[in-house]
């Protein structure tokens, strides 16, 4: 085991490119690689490879053009979660770079005149749900303590692509086209469509000079160019002018900002260990407690994607969102029963819940140990899936599994010398309460939002790193994430085909079946033994890297445009 260092529900179709192969073949390295959300971010951080940079040097160039090319997923305006694992030192260290709500938030931020919770819809587009942001917070503590090359130059390839111009991808143009309130905003409308409204074409060649100056401008100065300054003012300026939903973040606020170095979650899970990221995600926990349920079945004797498989690990999955509901939220702010919802006994008797061949009517929370003697009500807020993956292994076998987001498709639609803001306190609660209880993933100043954000790394009964993974997909990442994992560990699958499995799952309802997958086909036998199903198009986003005795195998979801890329 490694030694610590302490330190959603609406699914868009449009994003998925292609249906998942089930043919891909895993991409094949021997010194270093990088998986990525597109060709022209996984080549940005292969040049910092190449350079002889580490694992979180590539990660910042990987995202800052990340930042250019899918801005809907993710960028400066957002956070990150980041785990790391430092091969030297034998160590995995989180960096939370999850915004924080205003320092003037109340619990009562999105409930309408009447008293009840806005709309979605109403409440995602403009001021009010943007957060501080925290990515660049993250990636500048995790490159003072992990990075090799200079910090000016990790920017270069993305201030170089902001001015010579990129292609639009399929995918970003597919978006732009469904996407409405977007034209709301003028800066977002003039560079986002053409002049008479028409999305950009797949292949228009679309050049981001302001991007390129604020980026130039972060690579001279550092993080505190955007966190303090003009740059501060502008965003605030905009958030608080939004002629829609107009917030309250200011200059202060973002200025204030901290991203904070915790400890990893950790658990085991048949001879491996699991580690990834703990409060305010939920992702780390969620994981390894579903992971902890299935532990007790023999999975490895279930066919991959048979009804049998399926009833067990969403059974696990049902029983592991409920928990998430009651229990998990910002640990700043509330007390997280970490250690008592991994607790192993705890589990085992969760899944003394699971009955082979029937299930559950409902699944209700726990009482895992070292929780709060105070009685929360259930949360159960949005978590749209426009999210970004990173996972990079450089050649000293340093690794990094990222997640990054704005949120919401274009977040709050609001655009920023060059880059869009956050929605991502839509990510709290819209109730502060349940029942007469408070919502521990309720709305208060400076809080973090609870995420689903899974950024994961395993472990072998001898300490050694053997895969990095995770992925986009709002409140189903969890799901996504615990997919891949089964299907490498227990079902041993290389890892593309892992990420090529149909997704699955439950989120605390219905047990759900990705549309147009070969997954449709098992819903008549899980009807039978009393799920109630719902088909949906799961567009996952998984990236992962296993390490082995051979060297490095890459995968990258066909669902969206990802890819691996190695020497």
């Amino acid at each position: 085991m490694t030694r610590l260092k302490i330190g959603c529900t609406v699914l868009f179709a449009l994003f998925a490119l292609a249906a998942p192969a089930g043919a891909g073949e895993p991409v094949s390295a021997k010194r270093h690689m990088v998986a990525a959300a597109n060709p022209l971010a996984a080549d940005a951080g292969l040049a910092m490879l190449r350079g002889g940079g580490s694992a979180i040097d590539a990660a910042i160039a990987v995202q800052m053009v990340l930042a250019l090319v899918e801005p809907q997923s993710s960028g400066l305006g957002g956070g990150a979660f980041i785990v790391h694992y430092d091969a030297g030192a034998k160590t995995t260290t989180t960096y939370d770079g999850r915004e924080t709500a205003p320092e003037a938030a109340k619990p009562e931020r999105f409930l309408g005149a009447d008293g009840k919770p806005l709309p979605f819809r109403l409440a995602v587009a403009g001021g009010l749900s943007v957060g501080a942001p925290g990515v660049l917070r993250a990636l500048e503590l995790a490159h003072k303590a992990h990075g090799k090359l200079a910090w000016t130059g990790l920017f270069q390839p993305a201030i170089d692509l902001a001015r010579q111009g990129f292609a639009v991808s399929p995918r970003l143009s597919a978006a732009l086209a469904e996407e409405k309130a977007l034209r709301d905003d003028p800066a977002a409308r003039a560079y986002f469509y053409a002049p008479d409204g028409t999305a950009w074409p797949a292949g228009h060649v679309l050049k981001n000079p302001a991007l390129a100056g604020t980026l130039d401008a972060i690579a001279r100065g550092g993080a505190d160019a955007f966190y303090r300054g003009p740059l501060a003012q502008r965003i605030a300026a905009t958030v608080r002018g939004a002629a829609k939903n107009p917030g309250d973040l200011t200059a202060a606020d973002i200025a204030a900002y901290q991203a904070k170095e915790r400890p990893a979650v950790c658990g085991p899970y048949r001879v491996w260990t699991v580690c990834g990221m703990g409060p305010p995600s939920s992702g780390g926990l969620t994981v390894l407690q579903i992971l902890g349920a299935v532990q007790r079945f023999d999975l490895k004797a279930m066919k991959p994607m048979s009804a049998e498989a399926v009833h067990v690990i969403a059974e696990a999955m049902r029983l592991a969102y409920a928990d998430r509901g009651l229990y998990m939220a910002d640990g700043d702010f509330v007390k997280v029963p970490v250690k008592g919802l991994i607790d192993p006994a705890y589990l085992a008797e969760r899944a003394k819940l699971i009955a082979p061949g029937k299930a559950m009517d409902k699944a209700v929370p726990g009482e895992p140990p070292g929780r709060e003697a105070r009685l929360w009500g259930r949360d159960a807020s949005p978590e749209l899936p426009s999210t970004s993956h990173i996972v990079v292994v450089d050649a000293a076998g340093n690794a990094v599994s990222m997640t990054t987001t704005i949120e919401d498709a274009f977040g709050a639609r609001l655009m920023v010398d060059g880059f869009l803001l956050n929605n991502e306190l839509t990510d709290f609660s819209f109730s502060p309460t349940d029942n007469g209880k408070p919502v521990a993933n309720r709305v208060e100043g400076r809080k973090r939002p609870r995420s689903s954000m899974s950024p994961t790394l395993v472990f072998d009964r001898d300490g050694k790193l053997v895969l990095a993974l995770g992925s986009p997909g709002g409140s189903a990442i969890i799901n996504y994430v615990a997919k891949a994992l089964i299907g490498v560990l227990d079902w041993g699958l290389d890892i593309q085909a892992a990420i090529d499995l149909p997704n699955f799952g439950s989120r605390g309802g219905a047990t759900e079946l990705e549309k147009g997958t070969s997954a449709e086909a098992l819903r008549p036998a899980l009807e039978a033994i009393g799920h109630k199903v719902a088909v949906l198009p799961f567009v996952s986003g998984l990236q992962g890297i296993v390490l082995g005795p051979a060297g490095l195998s890459g995968g990258a979801d066909p669902r969206r445009e990802g890819v691996a890329r190695g020497d």
